[in-house]
Order: structure tokens, then C-alpha cells, then sequence
């Protein structure tokens, strides 16, 4: 708990991203029960600037400063893929609620001290998978649930864009870079939430590049009874945000933007079996990012329940572990063959 449930949380933020500066910060500062009250950068001057750029009150030159203030409830953290288990760590010891942005980890074992951590201190820890947020996606989850496109069957989710700048931390592999940990998560998360169930075979292939880091990952992700996840996330590709989910008697597509929907009034088509052109359902837009930090803040007081657990968590690291682990094997093969 933080204090009294009528005084706003008071966030903190580690670092100056580019997420947090077009997606978090605004909904930081559109949410209804918390406010934005610090910001911190390696580089002071750059604090400086964020802060009056978008009237932080508060700006520090490192990481440590932020998380001991005590003026401070919580922080987001969407620093490189490798920082995030030590700096959640840290700032779970200095008494603060942790989202810490996707991938929680680099593997599942880290994510799992991240809980215990958590549950020691006595703490919120949530991974920042804002698309479960998402109107539509909770939309077509309750059709799904419903019976509505009878029993699903075959899953395919694919997020993929044209990563320019090779100097970016995602092509680093020391920093947790990879096209399977930056969006792949997005993917096995959407495949294990329809089926409700944990995949029991996992087959996959990678296309690495000069620095080691997958350039593009497929995976396909055996489920109980028989249904099948099909995966696909790259760095190399023009940009795909969809998934499918086919049904014994219709399917739902959600043909573009399924993960970040910038536009206001998302949709998607349902088709029966005999259709070739299904019908289309918009849903009412909404900013997931809020929604996602308004329900981070409502569970720190005990308003709302965590509706992404850290145990939902450590589940989709371990699929992502063993995407990486069976396209490792690929490639050993592969090499061993030629």
C-alpha cells in the first residue's frame, strides 16, 4: 500500500526511452489516479530536458537517486532488456512498486527472483504487456470464452518491423537484444491466453545476424488436444501487427495494428466456415498505456487484483526460453550439416 487511497500514485520513471516518452509519459499524465512526479537519465542534462519538456517535477542524474526518494510509490522501468532484473531488484528493496516493460527478464529463472523479490518486499511487480488492456482484444477473449467460434484451433500471431538502426541495444546480445525477447512475448502471450494452456512441444527457427542476436524468429507451439500456435517476429521485415484465431466453427482476424491500435476505433472480422469475406466489428478505441497504469495503481492500493501476474509472467518466459533453446538447436544442426 502506499498511503491513502484518495492521494495519487506517484510515479518514477528509469530512464528516456522512446516508449516511455510517446507511449508512457502521456498516459502517465491522462491517468485518473496517479501523477507523474520524477524522471531520471544516466545524463543529468538530459533529465533536465524531459523534465521541462513534458513538466516533470523532479529529475535526476542516476538510477539510485530516483528509487530512494521517498516521494516516490512506484516506477516503470523501460531500460535495455538486460537491466531490467537488476533494477527492479533494486528498486523492489527501496520499497517501490515495480512495471517493468516487456520482456520482464532475459530468461525465466530471472524473472522468477523478480517475484520472490517482490513477494519478500511485499510489493507489485507487473510485466508491461499493455495490449491485454486492449478493449478489443478483451472483446474477442469474451467471444472466445463465450463459445462463439466454437473450439480454436490454430493460433497465428506475427509481429514484425524494419528495424533501422543497428546501433540500437536491440542488436546488442549482451544487453538482451533479439527480435524474439523485444516482441515475440506479444506472440506466445496472445497463443496461451486463447487456449487457456502451456505448450507441450515448441519448434523453431531463427535468421541470426553479425552481432548474434535473431534477426527473425518462427516458431510453432503444440498445444494440448492437438492445437497449434504459429509465431512469427523479426527485425527485417515491413511491419505486421495480426493475429488469427481459427475456430471449429468461425475465425477472427485482426488484420493490423492487433498489439499497439493507434487508431480510435479498432476492429476486426469474424468468418464462418462457408465465408470468404467476414464481417467487420469495430470496437471503441481506448489508450491501453492508461488503462494499464490506472490498474497498476488501483492493485498497489488494493482496488483491483493483478490481472498480469508475475506468474503469467515467468509461464511466457519460459515458452520464449524454449523458442530460443529450440532454434539454437537449429542452428547447430543446420551448421553441423553443412
Amino acid at each position: 500500500m502506499f498511503g491513502e487511497k484518495t492521494r495519487q500514485f506517484r510515479w518514477g520513471i528509469l530512464g528516456s526511452s522512446r516508449i516511455a516518452r510517446v507511449c508512457l509519459i502521456p498516459a502517465f499524465k491522462l491517468a485518473n489516479n496517479g501523477v507523474l512526479t520524477a524522471i531520471a537519465s544516466r545524463d543529468l542534462s538530459r533529465a533536465h530536458k524531459l523534465q521541462n519538456e513534458y513538466d516533470i517535477p523532479k529529475a535526476y542524474g542516476t538510477y539510485q537517486e530516483l528509487i530512494e526518494d521517498p516521494e516516490i510509490d512506484g516506477v516503470y522501468i523501460p531500460l535495455p532488456n538486460n537491466l531490467h532484473y537488476p533494477w527492479t531488484l533494486r528498486a523492489l528493496e527501496a520499497g517501490k512498486h515495480v512495471l517493468c516493460e516487456k520482456p520482464l527478464a532475459l530468461n525465466a529463472i530471472e524473472a522468477a527472483e523478480m517475484m520472490n523479490k517482490a513477494h519478500n518486499c511485499q510489493r507489485v511487480l507487473m510485466e508491461g504487456l499493455m495490449h491485454k488492456f486492449q478493449p478489443r482484444i478483451k472483446h474477442i477473449q469474451k467471444l472466445i470464452e463465450s463459445g462463439e467460434i466454437g473450439d480454436p484451433q490454430i493460433i497465428r500471431a506475427a509481429f514484425t518491423f524494419h528495424a533501422a538502426d543497428r546501433n540500437n541495444f536491440r542488436f546488442a546480445p549482451e544487453m538482451g537484444g533479439g527480435a524474439l525477447l523485444d516482441v515475440g512475448g506479444y506472440c506466445v502471450s496472445i497463443a496461451r491466453e486463447v487456449f487457456q494452456a502451456e505448450p507441450t512441444q515448441v519448434q523453431a527457427f531463427s535468421e541470426f545476424g553479425e552481432t548474434g542476436v535473431d534477426l527473425t524468429t518462427t516458431a510453432i507451439l503444440k498445444f494440448p488436444k492437438g492445437k497449434m500456435g504459429i509465431i512469427e517476429c523479426s527485425f527485417v521485415s515491413s511491419l505486421q501487427q495480426t493475429f488469427s484465431v481459427i475456430g471449429t466453427d468461425q475465425s477472427i482476424e485482426v488484420p493490423h495494428n492487433a498489439f499497439i491500435p493507434w487508431d480510435k476505433s479498432p476492429y476486426f472480422t469474424m468468418r464462418g466456415q462457408d465465408q470468404e469475406i467476414g464481417n467487420r466489428i469495430a470496437i471503441p478505441g481506448a489508450d491501453q498505456y492508461r488503462l494499464m497504469v490506472e490498474h497498476f495503481a488501483n492493485v498497489a492500493i488494493g482496488a483491483e487484483t493483478l490481472e498480469i501476474t508475475p506468474e503469467f509472467s515467468i509461464a511466457n518466459m519460459t515458452v520464449l526460453d524454449a523458442i530460443a533453446k529450440a532454434a539454437e538447436l537449429n542452428r547447430s544442426l543446420n551448421v553441423a550439416m553443412e
